[in-house]
């Protein structure tokens, strides 16, 4: 019996000291997740202008004559986010998920994330390029990547990119969501208004050529923002749900160690009035 209730003590030490981790977790990925979303919230503004405007020049020309418009036979490949570290709930196993069920062992991956390189590799996925960190991503760095996959696609390596990304909805919701990057798609009904009577200098195909970089650039940037901001919002959960469960059981073992202690004490005092009836 008294081992029990040592055991007991020990164990709702153990899960106390638990409880104050996961709690200052949740606290940091809460001052995370703001971060993120703040970022992301002060990105939509210039990537929904640049979005609108690009379709709007792309409304005037022949868009045979985009070469990023046009669908090449090569596979496509696909950009996966992951995390750098654990703890965040369904996170990473949903994304995985999500790309086991949706792409091909023989597809390019260009993966961006350290947590689940190993895996892919041991599962037989072609990592064709990857960034080995998520965290603390810059514009420049997913610019510099963006260069590279748009010169994989004109020199006919690959044709066409897909973006697997986790879908910030609210701070409960998220889920894993693909879409494709190139071939770039029209989108008409991006056009606000008409633009017969627009002019543009120096001409309508050398704007789209250089503003096509910057779209990409944009695009990517704005992915990996709401991708960090649905991580820090999963890992905020997680331990949440952690600290909870904690709690749980610390009653749990509390309830267990009274219900011993009472059982020693009752016995003690049984003890004690059969010794008193035997004097």
């Amino acid at each position: 019996m008294a081992n029990n209730m040592q055991a007991l003590k020990a164990r709702i030490r153990s899960v106390k000291s638990t409880k104050k981790i996961t709690g200052a977790m949740e606290l940091i990925a809460t001052g995370k997740l703001k971060k993120q979303k703040k970022l992301m919230e002060s990105n939509r503004l210039y990537a929904e202008t640049l979005h609108k405007t690009m379709h709007k020049i792309l409304g005037s020309v022949q868009l045979t004559e985009i070469r990023y418009l046009q669908a090449q036979t090569e596979k496509k490949a696909t950009l996966i986010f992951t995390s750098d570290l654990g703890l965040c709930g369904g996170y990473n196993s949903n994304m995985i998920h999500y790309l086991k069920e949706n792409v091909a062992l023989d597809e390019p991956l260009i993966v961006i994330g350290s947590k689940e390189n190993q895996w892919l590799k041991h599962s037989g996925y072609i990592v064709a390029a990857q960034l080995d960190h998520s965290d603390g991503l810059t514009f420049q760095e997913l610019a510099k990547l963006g260069d590279g996959i748009m010169r994989m696609f004109d020199e006919h390596k690959i044709g066409g990119l897909r973006v697997i990304y986790t879908k910030f909805i609210n701070s409960m919701t998220f889920e894993p969501i693909s879409i494709d990057l190139l071939p770039i798609i029209y989108q008409p009904q991006e056009i606000e208004h008409s633009i017969q009577d627009t002019i543009f200098e120096p001409n309508a195909i050398t704007l789209i050529n250089q503003l096509i970089p910057m779209y990409m650039h944009s695009l990517l940037y704005g992915l990996w923002l709401e991708t960090k901001t649905s991580e820090q919002a999963s890992r905020r959960m997680a331990m949440d749900n952690a600290t909870d469960n904690a709690e749980e059981l610390i009653d749990e073992l509390l309830l267990q160690y009274n219900q011993s202690r009472q059982a020693a004490i009752t016995q003690e005092i049984t003890e004690i009035v059969a010794g008193a009836e035997a004097l």
